[in-house]
């Protein structure tokens, strides 16, 4: 069990580094359905984990400046506010209302990403197949540009306004609220809601997630501490492969390219949110 704890850890933390998430939405059904936690453990649990894998993540973020820092204090302070609203609903709710809700969340956020990935321009490996034109003649007037797809802001192009700001903290009060009810960071709905209503670069909104996830997830943890619903021993196992593997994933994301990076992370929460309804519905175990 500690050796698949640590593996998960590692997974887990490539994951949150790479795509801005707690981990969470990978650590609740693992530990609920691999491990046999209830609901309210594997959301504490959960949620105690991704304070320190979302530290690890988000120093390398900064380090090489993939991350918003203003944007992320607002986004946590936000959520910190409605986190332990959500775990207090949590704790009075039946055990698979929280995991169905959970699914819900998640599926939603995977709808929103994969639409946002199908109407971005595909990257420029496809120039080597494109029949190159003859050259124009010297009379020839010169050719006009072809309409740009939808752009996508360069990460240093990205300004913080205050509308910014205020929506930013809006998308805050949202994450906490789910944060603390599913046990979850709120990345697997900050950074959907980043790229679509501020239209923050991917490579960006990982990194500000990371940030955000530290702030907001800390409330919540301290109330699942003072109910009980924390197994440390599985806690402490997850965050020693989180940790090394959270930095990985932060330094992987420069590599990846931005379509691909939300097809990866719309891929991810569609499994996540599938593979909770059916544990809930008994067909998994």
């Amino acid at each position: 069990m500690a050796i698949a704890l640590i593996v998960v850890g590692l997974f887990v933390g490539v994951c949150s580094g790479l795509l801005g998430i707690g981990g969470g939405t990978l650590i609740v059904p693992i530990l609920r359905m691999d491990f046999g936690l209830s609901a309210y453990s594997a959301t504490a649990t959960s949620l105690f984990t991704i304070v320190f894998t979302s530290l690890s993540g988000a120093g390398t973020h900064l380090r090489n400046r993939t991350c918003i820092p203003k944007l992320g204090v607002v986004l946590g302070v936000g959520g910190a506010i409605t986190s332990a609203l959500g775990v207090a609903l949590a704790n009075v709710s039946p055990e698979w209302a929280v995991m169905v809700v959970a699914a819900l969340i998640i599926a939603y956020s995977a709808y929103n990403m994969l639409n946002k990935a199908l109407k971005l321009p595909k990257t420029e490996k496809e120039g080597a197949s494109k029949p190159q034109s003859a050259p124009a003649a010297p009379d020839a007037p010169a050719a006009q540009p072809a309409p740009a797809a939808e752009a996508i802001p360069a990460p240093e192009d990205f300004s913080v306004t205050k509308k910014v700001l205020v929506v930013g903290f809006c998308i805050g009060l949202i994450a906490g609220l789910a944060s603390g009810y599913v046990g979850v960071g709120g990345g697997f709905i900050m950074v959907p809601l980043m790229t679509t209503w501020l239209s923050v670069p991917m490579k960006k909104a990982s990194g500000t997630s990371l940030i955000a996830i530290i702030i907001l997830a800390i409330p919540g943890v301290i109330e699942h501490i003072v109910l009980g619903n924390v197994d440390y021993l599985a806690g402490v196992l997850i965050v020693a492969g989180s940790i090394p593997s959270a930095v990985l994933g932060a330094k992987l994301i420069k590599k990846v390219p931005e379509r691909s990076l939300r097809f990866l992370f719309a891929a991810f929460l569609g499994v996540a949110a599938v593979a909770l309804v059916l544990n809930e519905a008994g067909i998994l175990g």
